[in-house]
């Protein structure tokens, strides 16, 4: 059997997947690189380094389940943000240089893709759809908050920039509040389990969405003031979340609004979208507004940072270049 070796290094975690020929996931390893308790994120020089120093695991993480000489096929790797002219980020070259220096010591393809494409592309295999070539999607992480317009070319995606934050990202949300209040950077899996122990209702967090544009910075904001009155952080955390709900929403029926809009299935990618308090509440909103409206929500595993879908697009790509020879 041959696979194909998917790698991504975004700006929180480095990654690293096999896929078979057949598109069977072989190997899905997530580790996240580490962020000094009390500080935000991460400096783009401070990750980078962390990323190269954990090559050689990466390299062992693949040679202890398969013999690359004799059965890699291709290999694939996140070379920038988004699938657009000057998306750039420092993190990506460290997934696609080191790609290209595996695949050419091999002899094999290379594939180069984004991150967001790959994050596309492990949604839509976990969640099991959308089925259509197009689709809406919506990108909720620390670096991103955008609703997509995607269509699937095959071997890739064709994204339209339909809405996004004016200010700060969801991810940058959900962590101020979070380290506020004490919690590790990034803080989405310890503010949820906070928030599961709140008083659902008992204060609440305006949310900001005009037209197709959203903001989080009058939330976190507002956030911090709670805290401030001597709220507690377990009624602080759920009303983050609901606030989270109420912004998506409005911005998906806004969506389904605009003139010209002729898809109804909506998927749901990014570190934020695997809360399973935000999935539940959405799924019950929405149910009540328009049941014609069909979301799809990435696996928890495959909503976060990941190389799966990194990988699966380099089978896509690799596909497509043997049947064309």
């Amino acid at each position: 059997m041959k696979y194909i070796l998917g790698m991504d290094t975004s700006c929180y975690t480095t990654s690293v997947a096999l896929v078979d020929l057949d598109g069977n996931v072989l190997l899905s390893r997530q580790t996240p690189l580490e962020v000094e308790l009390g500080q935000r994120g991460l400096q783009q020089s401070k990750a980078l380094f962390q990323h190269l120093h954990r090559l050689p695991d990466m390299a062992n993480e693949v040679t202890r389940v398969i013999d690359p000489k004799n059965e890699l096929a291709a290999v694939c790797a996140t070379c920038r943000p988004r699938p657009v002219e000057g998306s750039y980020m420092p993190v990506f070259m460290v997934s696609h240089l080191a790609g290209q220096a595996f695949a050419n010591m091999l002899g094999i393809p290379y594939y180069a893709v984004s991150h967001q494409e790959s994050h596309i592309q492990a949604g839509a295999f976990s969640a099991g759809g959308p089925c259509s070539q197009r689709f809406l999607a919506i990108h909720l992480s620390g670096g991103t908050s955008e609703l997509l317009k995607v269509t699937d070319t095959g071997t890739g995606f064709e994204i339209e920039i339909l809405g996004a934050t004016q200010d700060l990202h969801a991810g940058q949300f959900v962590d101020r509040v979070g380290v506020a209040m004490g919690l590790q950077f990034p803080a989405g899996a310890y503010l949820e389990e906070l928030a599961r122990r709140g008083k659902d209702g008992y204060v609440t967090i305006p949310f900001s969405v005009k037209g197709l544009t959203i903001s989080f910075s009058g939330p976190e904001a507002h956030a911090h003031r709670l805290l401030a009155r001597g709220i507690d952080k377990e009624d602080v955390a759920i009303a983050v979340y609901n606030c989270l709900v109420s912004t998506l929403e409005r911005w998906i029926l806004n969506a389904m609004d605009t003139p010209g809009m002729d898809v109804k299935d909506v998927l749901l990618v990014g570190g934020v979208a695997s809360s399973a308090i935000l999935r539940q509440k959405l799924v019950d909103r929405l149910k009540k507004r328009d049941e014609s409206i069909r979301l799809y929500f990435a696996a928890p595993l495959f909503s976060r940072d990941n190389a799966v879908g990194t990988a699966l697009l380099g089978l896509k790509l690799y596909r497509a270049h043997h049947l064309c020879k």
